[in-house]
């Protein structure tokens, strides 16, 4: 898939905001807070529920890595996910541990 259709496929379903459950969470980690290495994608299926987390990463920007943010599509499709997540930014890789 395409980064930017990933990309945008991605952004229209954070931008619906919270609708229920089941939830997919997205948070980008890294040395520099302009340089995400790794993402952690989280799925929660009811509330309360025991998240399931993936994490991937590179050695280049995941938020511009075309395989990972295509396996992110991937991840909510699979999921059906009806509320999708993400946090702003770039967190510290030291928070991701």
């Amino acid at each position: 898939m395409n980064i930017d259709k990933a990309k945008k496929r991605i952004a229209k379903q954070v931008a619906k905001g919270f609708k229920g459950y089941p939830m997919v969470s997205i948070a980008y980690f890294g040395l520099k807070p302009d340089f995400a290495t790794q993402v952690r994608v989280q799925f929660i299926a009811e509330e309360g529920g025991e998240p399931q987390e993936q994490k991937l990463s590179s050695s280049t920007d995941v938020r511009n890595d075309e395989t990972i943010q295509t396996v992110i599509v991937k991840i909510l499709e699979r999921t059906q996910a009806v509320s999708v997540m993400e946090v702003a930014g770039v967190a510290s890789l030291s928070e991701a541990q």
